[in-house]
């Protein structure tokens, strides 16, 4: 399925598009992703090279100051960059869980001023939800702002933000309104810029796997921000979060299904090579009928979520499917990353070998974007929901 021009969904427009995005992830972002996970951060000068390659903000309206083009072509760099087996630029979090939340809730000046710099790479964005006491449960924030006459005043801090190192601009999720009737009626979100005063970043923390990804706490002690830094409506952000968090679960399971074509691919290859008993792997019936499963569960799932796609591009796709897309492709990309190493053999443990790094990358994805037993409550509600 990683073959240009076999999958229905895609134009011929997008097809030439995603060879120069292969292309940009082949020359500007490989090369470099070795030093940049020692470094634990890529460079700032691969964002600016994206924006100027038209990757980032792909999917937000030209009149707001983005690239204007569908969601289609936005698929089209997550899936490339799976394809890559670099996890380390945060081009997708940026572009299609921050930019939306500016382009559709933001005030005319925040848009004109904010989203041009976003898509040419100039202005990282971020978003701080989890608390280190409050994950996947954002009714559970502690992080707060009080009024000052026309300011806000913020205090509390964040942890595990992707982006949150390098980030210009940070989407901040506090409550405002402790006296509100549910934790969900109370919470705004602010845009934080860097440089505040009072808005420190922590320590780039040391994961398992993603590597050259920055992630950072962060910390808000008495930040004041004008009246300007609100993000749309006062106490009106727990419903643009639950709005565009299918998009976020939608980007993980593509990330997720496209990393399985790479992971697939990758062991295809090594199979077809290695010798053992005096031919080739891929000779033993044990390892074809394994590649046959994986081949088939990969396949399988790729219908879904691109079905998923379909459905998002047409304002269709709802809260419980793109649950279970989320839950469905990250659980897979575990298990495929689990066989694709085994069929490796010990070349697969060695971080020399692509599939080492791809799967201890995979092992993070039914974690965010709301743990996947979060997404089986969801699609469990509304399966027994009266209607």
């Amino acid at each position: 399925m990683t073959d240009v021009g076999i999958r229905r969904i895609f134009s011929s427009e997008h097809d030439i598009f995603r060879e120069s995005v292969r292309k940009f992830f082949l020359e500007e972002v490989t090369p470099h992703h070795t030093e940049w996970e020692k470094a634990g951060e890529v460079s700032r000068e691969v964002w600016e090279k994206a924006g100027r390659q038209g990757l980032l903000g792909v999917n937000i309206a030209e009149k707001h100051g983005g690239v204007g083009g569908d969601l289609y072509s936005a698929a089209v760099v997550w899936e490339e960059q799976a394809y890559s087996n670099c996890t380390g630029p945060g081009f997708s979090l940026h572009s299609d869980i921050v930019m939306p939340y500016i382009a559709n809730y933001g005030s005319e000046e925040q848009i004109q001023r904010l989203i041009p710099k976003m898509t040419a790479g100039q202005c990282i964005g971020a978003i701080a939800m989890t608390e280190p006491g409050a994950g996947s449960d954002l009714q559970g924030v502690r992080t707060h702002a009080k009024k000052d006459g026309s300011d806000w005043i913020l205090n509390g801090s964040k942890v595990f933000i992707t982006n949150g190192w390098m980030s210009d601009l940070v989407i901040v999720v506090a409550v405002t309104n402790r006296e509100a009737r549910s934790p969900a009626h109370g919470i705004s979100l602010f845009l934080v810029e860097n440089g505040m005063k009072g808005f420190i970043k922590g320590r780039k923390l040391q994961k398992m796997g993603m590597k050259a990804q920055d992630t950072a706490e962060l910390f808000f002690e008495d930040v004041r921000l004008p009246a300007s830094a609100l993000l749309g409506q006062e106490n009106n952000g727990f419903y643009y979060l639950m709005a565009e968090l299918p998009q976020e679960r939608l980007l993980i399971a593509e990330l997720a299904v496209s990393a399985c074509e790479f992971m697939f691919e990758e062991t295809r290859s090594y199979v077809k090579q290695r010798k053992a008993f005096g031919k080739t792997v891929a000779h033993l019936q044990t390892v074809q009928h394994k590649l046959a499963e994986l081949k088939t569960r990969i396949c399988v799932t790729r219908a879904f979520v691109d079905s998923c796609l379909q459905l998002h591009a047409a304002k269709r796709l709802d809260s419980a499917t793109a649950s279970m897309a989320k839950y469905w492709a990250s659980e897979l990309q575990n298990s495929v990353a689990y066989e694709c190493v085994q069929l490796h053999g010990g070349w697969g443990y060695m971080w020399e070998y692509p599939i080492a790094k791809a799967y201890v990358d995979a092992r993070v994805q039914p974690i965010y974007g709301g743990t996947n037993e979060i997404m089986k409550e969801l699609i469990a509600r509304e399966i027994v929901r009266d209607k």
